[in-house]
């Protein structure tokens, strides 16, 4: 199978089977959701909606928390992967969005980049979720699904490889669902350990498929 036949076949196939689709983090503001990103950074997004309310009823907005003190934000989060890091990374964050952009949080990449605790990963959620555009965030899942479906190639072999590569062929008004599409299908179903092939509608066109 060609690869633009293959895209669109497996686009098809997303968009038949979840029309509607975003992220499962929850939040209230664009600030809130790029909290729940830092956080969700080798952690699930599950284990991260269990502190994000507490969390947010502190610090709701970049300026509260901004005035706190790392070891304030790692009680609420102590929970999650690398909580001393992470409470570091947002209180610092949260300084540099109240000095430098009035509190809020910029769409601009570079300035996403910036940040303290933000990657480029979280860069292309932030901009895909909270702004609609054409971002392609690559994490383990999209990484591995993208491989196993032949989306991309061997030489693709890293996260910014398979961004590229899949925002070259996905089209632009698709890439933020299609992010989506690709994670969602990493967690639930073509799973890193003992891949449900059986309940898979793409085991026609996997690559890696196992034998049914």
């Amino acid at each position: 199978m060609k690869r633009e036949d293959r895209y669109k076949h497996v686009l098809q196939y997303f968009q038949q089977q979840m029309p509607e689709v975003n992220t499962e983090l929850q939040f209230g503001s664009v600030f809130q959701l790029l909290v729940a990103v830092i956080l969700s950074a080798q952690c699930t997004d599950k284990r991260v909606n269990l502190v994000t309310p507490d969390l947010f009823s502190r610090f709701p907005d970049a300026h509260t928390m901004a005035q706190a003190e790392p070891e304030d934000v790692y009680e609420y989060i102590r929970s999650v992967s690398y909580p001393n890091a992470k409470a570091k990374h947002l209180v610092e964050m949260a300084r540099a969005l109240t000095n430098h952009h009035g509190g809020e949080v910029p769409q601009d990449m570079d300035q996403l980049l910036l940040l303290p605790g933000v990657g480029r990963k979280t860069a292309n959620v932030i901009q895909a979720v909270a702004f609609g555009k054409s971002a392609m965030a690559v994490d383990t899942h999209v990484f591995r699904v993208s491989h196993r479906l032949g989306l991309v190639g061997k030489r693709d072999n890293t996260p910014f490889k398979v961004e590229q590569t899949l925002v070259r062929h996905i089209p632009a008004d698709l890439i933020p669902r299609a992010h989506h599409w690709l994670l969602l299908h990493g967690r639930y179903v073509c799973t890193s350990q003992r891949p449900k092939c059986q309940q898979c509608g793409l085991h026609d066109v996997c690559v890696q498929r196992l034998p049914q």
